[in-house]
């Protein structure tokens, strides 16, 4: 067979393999006797598994035939049941009458545990209600529970024998009438102890806690009716009462009608009605919080969760309030008394945010009490308002001024005896305090009425100018000495304005200006892009200033732009590794130097400051220079067009570039201090005021 076959031609293979050197034909008795070792191991292991599998196989049919054998059995015993069964149908069908008289037995047996209470239910009735008025609302509570389980009872049994029989349901629903009238009334007193709760729970607690053992009383019972009702279908009348859930709506409203009763005025009555109102909110909200901290949580169950269901009362009754104020016409002191408490007060320590209130809830958490468009309409409405206001004010304070000046008595006098206004003094004053009440508010919109006031101040000046006065008020219409000096000062203040505006600019640029001249710089990012947008965004705003302060605000800030970026250079923030980085960051500084020198032009009518990006784009020309042996003469022609560059600038340029070996750059210095050029008058100093970040020593002395 094919088998044999490959089992034979397998058994060359093995003996060809032992045997292929000479002298292992010395050991074939070895090798015979070591397969026939194996030959008889395989022949018992095969042997014990043949057995064991016939051990198996003769175990099996042995349990084969008993399971039969047990099938037998069964099929005779279910035959057996078969037949009892078939006999014993007759006799269920004659023990209906049976199941019925225990129906029967059962109402009856229930009628007669309830008995007593039956017969005795307006006694009963009267007594509670006696106990009711009397506060004895744990006992009351009991009897009614009596009541309520016989009359239910009965009702439940009526329900099992004929749920279709509305007559016995009703003429038992009617004999018990009084119960449910008996359960209102216990209700209102309840519900009247839980309005009162704050109250009662300093005078007595305990009257506070029966209620609440009354609810979970009830609360239970709900639960065994609502499981019974799952499985019968049966719910007595009135259930599930659900006084658990009635009793946080009573609370609710309590909270609401405490918040709303807080009103003492109006502002007919008093102007400082709503700061009142506020105030009286206050002391209410954190007295009554506390009081349930303290108190009232120890009257609960924990799973009420009682601080945190009166804090959140509280949040959206307080909330509702100021939105009903919020809607009402504010006058502007109005606005900011009210926005002051929702934003500042209302989470602060004196309130919702108190030391012992902080321990059980979070106010950060809370919602905001005024939505955010409420609160901007709210500001906006201060601003117009302010507006309106402050020009007033400014007019009645210069016309208060002007009649001061023409009265026949003196003016008043400093501490020198120099005549003086008190107009400065007034203005200052009159925005100052509308400053501290923005302040109030928070930091944006004190910084907001601040540019107001400012903007005001500036329409004040142009209206009112001091040319103006004099030539209305003065004999001589040619201009004095004083008018010099006036002008002056009114210019430095523009100055000291625009340079206000012109730092924010570059506070805002402190980040973009930092990353220049950085590897990430050259490698691609759009720095100078940024800087560029950033600056013309700002001049769009200042479109409406002067135009010599917008001039001169722009030739400030070139300068500044050119100095921060020649500064960046000299702060050696990158060093070229090669002359492809040199070339790449040269020719992206010759860009930066054009989209600097057109972003100027654009907003400036005058080109005199162009030699600021210049010089960007001649120490690029430095970087750019393939050939170092020509490094001196690149160097020269920046020397010559900028004589304020000074040797350390030098120096620092030859660092970032990389190639410059010690010698050039010794033997450039040399040259370059030998053949000094004398400084241009006519060119303005770009590196006079640009530091070098390290000191850079000096190959020449």
């Amino acid at each position: 067979m094919e088998t044999d076959r490959e089992v034979v031609a397998m058994a060359v293979q093995r003996v060809a393999s032992m045997l292929q050197r000479p002298d292992q034909l010395d050991k074939v008795e070895q090798y015979r006797r070591r397969e026939a070792r194996k030959k008889a191991s395989v022949e018992a292991r095969l042997k014990a598994a043949i057995q064991s599998q016939l051990d198996g196989v003769r175990t099996g049919l042995y349990q084969l035939h008993n399971a039969l054998g047990d099938v037998k059995d069964i099929q005779g015993s279910l035959a057996d049941v078969s037949k009892d069964w078939r006999q014993s149908i007759d006799t269920i069908t004659s023990l209906k009458d049976v199941k019925d008289v225990v129906v029967q037995h059962s109402q009856l047996a229930s009628a007669v545990e309830n008995l007593k209470n039956i017969f005795s239910v307006p006694e009963i009735v009267k007594e509670t209600c006696e106990m009711i008025e009397q506060a004895e609302l744990l006992q009351a509570h009991r009897r009614l529970m009596d009541l309520e389980c016989s009359r239910d009872d009965l009702m439940y049994e009526q329900f099992r024998l004929d749920s279709k029989n509305a007559h016995d349901m009703n003429l038992i629903r009617n004999y018990f009438g009084e119960v449910q009238g008996l359960s209102e009334e216990l209700a209102k007193q309840l519900w009247m102890l839980a309005e009162r709760g704050l109250v009662t729970v300093r005078r007595d607690p305990t009257m506070l806690v029966s209620v609440v053992r009354i609810i979970e009383r009830e609360e239970k019972i709900d639960r065994r009716m609502l499981d019974r009702q799952k499985q019968t279908g049966f719910i007595p009348p009135g259930r599930p009462k659900r006084w658990r859930a009635r009793l946080f709506q009573v609370l609710e409203a309590t909270v609401n009608a405490r918040i709303e009763g807080s009103q003492p005025e109006t502002r007919e009555s008093d102007k400082m009605w709503l700061v009142k109102l506020l105030e009286i909110t206050r002391r209410n909200v954190l007295d009554d919080l506390l009081v349930v901290k303290t108190l009232m949580v120890q009257c609960f169950p924990s799973n009420y969760n009682i601080f945190s269901v009166f804090f959140n009362l509280y949040h959206r009754g307080v909330s509702a309030c100021v939105q009903e104020l919020a809607a009402e016409e504010l006058e502007s002191n109005e606005i900011v008394s009210l926005l002051t408490w929702v934003l500042n007060t209302y989470k602060s320590a004196e309130m919702m945010g108190h030391p012992e209130l902080r321990s059980e809830c979070d106010v950060e958490t809370l919602e905001p009490l005024l939505p955010q468009d409420v609160v901007s309409r709210l500001l906006s409405k201060y601003i117009q308002t302010f507006t309106s206001n402050i020009t007033g004010w400014l007019r009645k304070a210069l016309d208060t001024d002007k009649k001061d000046w023409q009265k026949s008595t003196e003016p008043e006098a400093d501490q020198d005896g120099y005549y003086q206004t008190t107009l400065p003094a007034i203005v200052f004053q009159m925005f100052e305090q509308n400053l501290q009440v923005a302040a109030q508010i928070d930091e944006a919109f004190k910084e907001e009425v601040l540019r107001l006031c400012l903007k005001q101040m500036n329409s004040f000046l142009r209206r009112d100018s001091i040319n103006s006065l004099r030539m209305k008020y003065s004999r001589t219409k040619e201009a004095t000495h004083n008018d010099a000096a006036i002008e002056n000062s009114l210019n430095e203040v523009a100055r000291e304005g625009c340079q206000f505006l012109l730092d924010e600019v570059f506070l805002d640029l402190e980040k973009l200006l930092s990353d220049l001249l950085t590897k990430n710089w050259l490698a691609g990012s759009n720095t100078t892009d940024a800087i560029c947008l950033t600056v013309e965004d700002y001049f769009n705003d200042f479109a409406k200033i002067k135009k010599p302060y917008s001039e001169e605000m722009t030739r400030n800030a070139q300068r500044r732009v050119v100095v921060e970026y020649l500064q960046a250079i000299m702060q050696k923030r990158i060093s070229f590794r090669n002359a492809e980085e040199r070339k790449k960051g040269a020719e992206r500084m010759i860009k930066e130097a054009t989209q600097f020198r057109a972003l100027f032009q654009k907003l400036s009518s005058s080109h005199d400051s162009d030699h600021l990006c210049d010089a960007i784009a001649a120490i690029a020309e430095v970087f750019n220079l393939t050939d170092p042996s020509l490094l001196y003469l690149e160097v020269s022609t920046l020397v010559s067009k900028y004589p304020d560059i000074r040797e350390e600038h030098i120096m620092t340029l030859l660092a970032v570039r990389g190639d410059a070996s010690r010698d050039m750059k010794q033997m450039i210095i040399e040259t370059l201090s030998q053949n000094k050029p004398s400084a241009a008058a006519s060119i303005p100093p770009v590196f006079r005021d640009i530091a070098v970040t390290s000191t850079v020593p000096k190959l020449l002395k």
